[in-house]
């Protein structure tokens, strides 16, 4: 099997991985990917968001899958463009797509489809996210309807703020808070059929102790000993099956990765947010553990026929992810930081050094004329994944690897995966 992997980020570098790994996968090729992919695929200069050449491409290349990783070509419709060439692809429509593109689209068919969630209004107006916000109390949750790159979400007992961010959004959903620790479920889906991989928790605050400024994420974990043996199960049955058949119902069936992100409250699971591709980084840890064929899987429900596979297979043992993000970052990034001991960290037993936001840079000298560095090319530069006997021995085996890396203004948090931290951080915030 020849696949394709669209994107440039830690979960494109995730993905490529896990099919680089599998034995009926025979070639992986990446667009535009990054220097970590580039290590084991072959990577190709083309626009992720241009679906008439991704589809090109693949049929250039003779793919028999492509798996768009990213949010916003889903949203842009690549994924219509590759099918079109009559080739499968992992990821939804266009329209599909509009569960992750507009919050209140994919709060519309939660409702319809009887989703366990948070209380909501849509506001468009600066007066219905006032009253929006009176009506529902502190604390506040706004969202921005849109796409907003992980950032587009406000959590807070400052009603002023909160206020704010709705004006400047323009159009918002305002919920209720839930109370309880946060869970990645991701669903692999066909259009009517599902399996729900291992649950996974990542962590979105800059600072240790679910301090400072939210991120698209600073590490992840997983299995969760601390959620209920059942997740998955319940998550199938009353979240992602019912949307599954109402999305069908409406002509639109969904196809590719629903990314269930739940609280769970004292009255049960509650969804707090759909996304329509894998998680970064929580998807991380999850993959590190299959020890099914991913290539398959993906390709199976591309095709609508996800019944004819086996349920995916987990090791035992445990995975952590450990994030390092550049200086400024999540207000900024700084870019063109000298990146060293990525290789040593590669070396360490059971570890993968993740590319999320790097690039190759020519140095050159009279010594060495081809002399080139890895340099910071964002704000989430590299990801230290490792696998170990339980959650101490991975998370011992990420942070001894991260020691090894090191670039100017590094930013990283000690504390992932230390005690559960899913009771500490709690604030059902996820990526907005």
């Amino acid at each position: 099997m020849k696949t394709l992997v669209i994107g440039t980020g830690g979960r494109e570098h995730a993905l490529a991985l896990a099919l680089s790994r599998d034995p009926q996968v025979s070639e992986v090729h990446a667009a535009p990917g990054n220097p970590g992919i580039g290590a084991i695929a072959t990577l190709h200069d083309v626009d992720p968001m241009d679906g008439d050449a991704v589809a090109a491409l693949a049929v250039q290349i003779g793919a028999d899958l492509v798996v768009v990783g990213p949010e916003a070509p889903l949203v842009a419709g690549v994924a219509d463009a590759v099918t079109e060439a009559g080739i499968a692809v992992f990821g939804p429509s266009k329209e599909a797509a509009q569960l992750e593109g507009s919050k209140a689209f994919s709060k519309g068919v939660m409702e319809a489809a009887g989703v366990p969630t948070a209380r909501s209004f849509t506001c468009t107006t600066v007066d219905e996210a006032a009253a929006a916000l009176d009506e529902l109390g502190a604390p506040y949750v706004v969202k921005d309807d849109a796409l907003a790159a992980g950032k587009g979400v406000v959590v807070t007992n400052d009603r002023a703020e909160a206020l704010a961010h709705a004006e400047a959004c323009g159009r918002v959903v305002i919920e209720e808070f839930l109370k309880g620790p946060e869970v990645s479920v991701f669903a692999v889906c066909d259009g009517a059929t599902a399996y729900a991989l291992q649950p996974a928790q990542d962590f979105k605050r800059i600072f240790d102790g679910g301090r400072g400024g939210n991120t698209g994420g600073m590490g992840s974990y997983s299995p969760l000993p601390w959620a209920p043996a059942d997740l998955r199960e319940t998550v199938i049955a009353e979240v992602v099956q019912p949307t599954l058949d109402e999305m069908a119902r409406r002509g639109t069936p969904f196809r590719g990765c629903l990314y269930v992100g739940l609280a769970l409250t004292d009255a049960g699971p509650r969804v707090i947010e759909f996304n329509v591709r894998f998680g970064d980084p929580d998807i991380q840890p999850v993959l590190a553990l299959i020890e099914s064929g991913v290539g398959e899987l993906l390709k199976a429900a591309a095709e609508g026929r996800l019944h004819e596979v086996d349920a995916p297979v987990f090791a035992d043992g445990a995975a952590v992810t450990v994030v390092l993000a550049s200086a400024g970052y999540p207000e900024s990034s700084s870019k063109g930081d000298v990146i060293s001991g990525t290789g040593n960290a590669n070396g360490v037993d059971s570890v993968d050094v993740i590319h999320a936001g790097t690039e190759i840079v020519a140095a050159p000298s009279a010594a060495e004329p081809d002399h080139k560095h890895l340099v910071t090319a964002g704000g989430r530069v590299l990801a230290v994944r490792a696998t170990g006997y339980d959650i101490a021995d991975a998370r011992a085996r990420a942070y001894a690897a991260a020691d090894l890396i090191t670039f100017p203004g590094m930013q990283r948090r000690s504390d992932i995966a230390a005690e559960p931290l899913g009771v500490i951080e709690g604030a059902a915030v996820l990526e907005g």
